[in-house]
């Protein structure tokens, strides 16, 4: 009797907090009822669960992993890799992951040379980190600069000299790498390809010159959209208009989860 009474007053205080509990025991248990589905070789429904988690800003690096696995178990492959990728900037050392974002571009028809910028190859870190992990990293690392020149302040020594050298450049190294993976995906251009052929346009109409085709899984880079169209342009130079429908960005869907969230 004693603790129905105290949760009746617990709720009467803190109704916001009983809400997300109640709200996150539901979304558990749409995320457990997809997994049932893709272990018991629903496919489809297993699909629509993920979808419905990330549609309701409850994405995550396992849902866009899951939800991965089974488009690909349903041969839908561009689909498939765009949630891999997805998946892997949350995830980025997930060896599952990794395996099958792999085996799924083994069955890419187009085969499409990548370059690393120089600034991936100066910064190689950035790639095995998740933008998390390095805000709570150089979050971490600034809280023990500024603990460390307090100390300098008021207790000078050569131990702590060399402490908040040391603690100043791993701040200088965390502050620039976070700053450069948040613009890495901010300025993510990157999309991939939908349909299973798809012709590449001189110009954004129906009418112009084919200039090349691409096939399903391929990743562009998406430029400027006009009327319906987008521009893309391949590793190598070639650029060309496909219809806007055909592609999906990358990072589109992670932009519309964080202003869901805000």
């Amino acid at each position: 009797m004693r603790t129905l009474i105290w949760l009746c007053v617990f709720s009467l205080l803190f109704p916001s907090a009983v809400g997300l509990a109640a709200a996150s025991e539901q979304w558990e248990e749409v995320f457990f009822r997809a997994n049932q589905a893709y272990k018991e070789g629903r496919f489809q429904e297993a699909v629509d669960g993920y979808r419905q988690l990330i549609q309701s800003g409850h994405g995550s690096g396992h849902v866009y992993y899951n939800l991965g696995n089974s488009l690909i178990r349903l041969g839908r492959l561009g689909e498939a890799i765009l949630n891999y990728e997805r998946a892997r900037l949350a995830l980025p050392r997930d060896g599952d992951l990794d395996f099958n974002l792999r085996y799924a571009r083994d069955q890419i028809r187009d085969v499409v040379p990548q370059s690393q910028s120089f600034l991936s190859m100066t910064f190689f870190w950035l790639k095995s980190l998740s933008l998390g992990e390095l805000f709570w990293g150089f979050a971490i690392f600034n809280v023990a600069f500024w603990g460390i020149l307090c100390v300098r302040i008021f207790y000078r020594s050569e131990w702590t000299y060399y402490l908040f050298i040391v603690t100043l450049v791993f701040w200088l190294i965390g502050g620039v790498s976070f700053g450069l993976k948040w613009l890495q995906i901010k300025t993510d251009d990157r999309a991939v390809i939908l349909q299973e052929e798809l012709d590449v346009l001189a110009g954004p109409d129906v009418e112009d010159t084919v200039l090349f085709k691409l096939h399903e899984g391929t990743i562009v880079h998406q430029g400027r959209s006009e009327d319906g169209w987008s521009l893309i342009r391949l590793e190598d130079g070639k650029r060309g208009w496909v219809k806007a429908e055909a592609i999906e960005s990358v990072t589109r869907n992670l932009r519309q989860e964080r202003r869901i969230e805000s």
